[in-house]
C-alpha cells in the first residue's frame, strides 16, 4: 500500500489506526470517562511554577482540534508577565463588578450561588499562566486582502476542548473564564482586527487547600437520545 498518493491534484498521506477488539475497547472508553470526570474548574490556584515547555505541548495538543477546512482559526495567547496578569485581573473585575452588579438577571445570580462565585477574581495574578483564546474569523493575504475562515465558533470551541483535557492530563488546573464583554483583553495585549478574544484560561497547579462545589453532572439518560 502506498504511503502517499495524489488525488484530485492534492497530496494525501495513508493513515492508520490501532483496530482494538470490544473488550479493549470498553476498557478504553470506561477507563477514559472515568479518568476524565475527574476534571474540575477550579478557583484556588498555586503559585507553584509551571515549566514553559509543559504549556507549549499542551497549545499543540489543542492545535490538534478539526477545524473548518484545516483553517485553524486560533490564537493562543500565553501570559507569564505579573504586570500584565495584573492589568488584566483589574480590567476583569472592572467588567464583572457591573455584571453582579446589575447586567446579570435574578435568575443567573440565583444559578450562580452553588458555584460560590463573585466579581473578585484573583486567581488572575496567582495561576502561573493565563490563555486567552482569540478566535480568527478571518485572515489577511500577502497583499493585504481578506479571505474568511469557516465555522470559526465551533473550531474555537473543539480546540479549547481539546486544551482542558491536556491541561487535565499534564495534571494540572484550569477554569474557562469569561468576563463580559471581553474587549479589553484585544486592546490590553495589542491583537489584530481579525482576532477577537473567546475564552480566558488560568492554567496551574490546584492550591493545597482548594475546595470545589459538591454538585454533580448529569447522568447519561439526560445528555442522550439514542435511535437504535
Amino acid at each position: 500500500m502506498e504511503a502517499t498518493k495524489n488525488i484530485d491534484g492534492h497530496p494525501y498521506t495513508h493513515y492508520t489506526k490501532e483496530q482494538l477488539n470490544d473488550n479493549d475497547m470498553q476498557d478504553h472508553a470506561r477507563d477514559f470517562y472515568q479518568w476524565y470526570d475527574q476534571r474540575r474548574s477550579i478557583r484556588e490556584f498555586s503559585d507553584k511554577p509551571v515549566p514553559k515547555d509543559v504549556i507549549e505541548n499542551i497549545l499543540l495538543a489543542a492545535s490538534t482540534a478539526p477545524s473548518g477546512a484545516h483553517k485553524q482559526p486560533w490564537t493562543f495567547c500565553v501570559i507569564a508577565d505579573p504586570a500584565i496578569k495584573k492589568q488584566i485581573r483589574e480590567a476583569a473585575e472592572e467588567e464583572e463588578k457591573k455584571s453582579y452588579g446589575g447586567r446579570m438577571s435574578d435568575t443567573w445570580l440565583k444559578d450562580l450561588e452553588p458555584l460560590g462565585t463573585d466579581w473578585q477574581k484573583p486567581f488572575l495574578e496567582i495561576a502561573p499562566y493565563l490563555i486567552i483564546v482569540f478566535k480568527r474569523s478571518y485572515e489577511f493575504d500577502a497583499d493585504g486582502s481578506k479571505h474568511q475562515n469557516y465555522y470559526v465558533q465551533e473550531s474555537v470551541g473543539l480546540a479549547c476542548g481539546f486544551l482542558l483535557s491536556a491541561i487535565h492530563k499534564a495534571g494540572l488546573g484550569a477554569l474557562t473564564h469569561t468576563p463580559s464583554p471581553m474587549n479589553f483583553l484585544t486592546k490590553l495585549l495589542n491583537r489584530p482586527e481579525n482576532e477577537k478574544p473567546f475564552l480566558l484560561i488560568p492554567v496551574g497547579h490546584v492550591a493545597a487547600d482548594c475546595y470545589v462545589p459538591d454538585i454533580k453532572r448529569k447522568p447519561l439518560e439526560d445528555i442522550s437520545v439514542w435511535f437504535e
